[in-house]
Parts: C-alpha cells; sequence; structure tokens
C-alpha cells in the first residue's frame, strides 16, 4: 500500500503502509543500523516519529483528502525496540477541526515497545513543489 502523500522523511526512513482505513492505520518499519542509538537499540527519535506519523494516518483515514499537522505528542517507552517493528494508531474522537489519537509501537514478537498520544489539526492540503507559495500563519515577533 501506497501512502496518499509524499513525504521525505518518511521515505528517507523506509516506513512502509499497511493499513489505512476506519480511523485505523498501521505502518511498519525495517531499521537499519542507521537508525539505531549507541545501544544498538532503534533511536528514540526515530521511534517518536514512527507514532507521529501513524496517528497522524489514524485520523486522517477518516478525511483522506484533508492533512493534518501535529498540535501535541506524549511518548512513553516500555522497552528498547530491535529489529522489525509494527505502529498502530487509532482515531480516538474527532472534531471538525481536530483529531485526538494513540498509537503504540510493537516488536516482532508483538511486545509493547511505545505508546503515545496526539492531538492534531486537520488543515486543507495546498499545492506544493517549485514555484508555489504556502501561507504560513505566525505570531508576529514585531
Amino acid at each position: 500500500m501506497e501512502f496518499s502523500v509524499r513525504i521525505p522523511f518518511v521515505e528517507l526512513l523506509g516506513f512502509e503502509l499497511q493499513q489505512f482505513e476506519g480511523g485505523e492505520a498501521e505502518i511498519g518499519f525495517k531499521p537499519s543500523d542507521d537508525h539505531l542509538n549507541s545501544f544498538d537499540v532503534v533511536h528514540g527519535g526515530a521511534s517518536m516519529t514512527l507514532l507521529d506519523v501513524v496517528m497522524a494516518h489514524a485520523a486522517r483515514s477518516v478525511q483522506p483528502d484533508m492533512g493534518c499537522v501535529t498540535i501535541e505528542m506524549k511518548t512513553s517507552f516500555m522497552r528498547a525496540a530491535k529489529g522489525p517493528l509494527t505502529a498502530k494508531g487509532k482515531l480516538l474522537h474527532r472534531t471538525a477541526t481536530m483529531a485526538f489519537t494513540e498509537g503504540s509501537i510493537f516488536d516482532a514478537a508483538g511486545k509493547l515497545c511505545a505508546h503515545a498520544t496526539g492531538t492534531f489539526k486537520f488543515v486543507a492540503r495546498l499545492p506544493v513543489g517549485a514555484g508555489s507559495v504556502q501561507p504560513f500563519n505566525r505570531i508576529s515577533t514585531d
């Protein structure tokens, strides 16, 4: 299954979308040596990215024409993540503009490695690529 949008960082990490429907998403990840920390286990940043992406996809699965951006995320690590991993995301609740989600990472033995909750804001998809200008809301520092 292909991701519905191109996410260069996700391509770099090698995530594989396995499920994307009905408020749920599943992503496989086969970490390479480049994804490990100094203890030879998956780096926490790679795990957090996996959780962020799977939760966002769970949110988007109910309205794939919309994008969503992360508002906040809390992650708990239960055990070191090794080998092929599976991340599962679930949409818990949504409003017209917000999605409340959870995600978990499991190792090949089905053991829980990490869990997260996340809040996402639905945003309209805008054209991307050379020559396109994307408006960005920011807080003025003037």
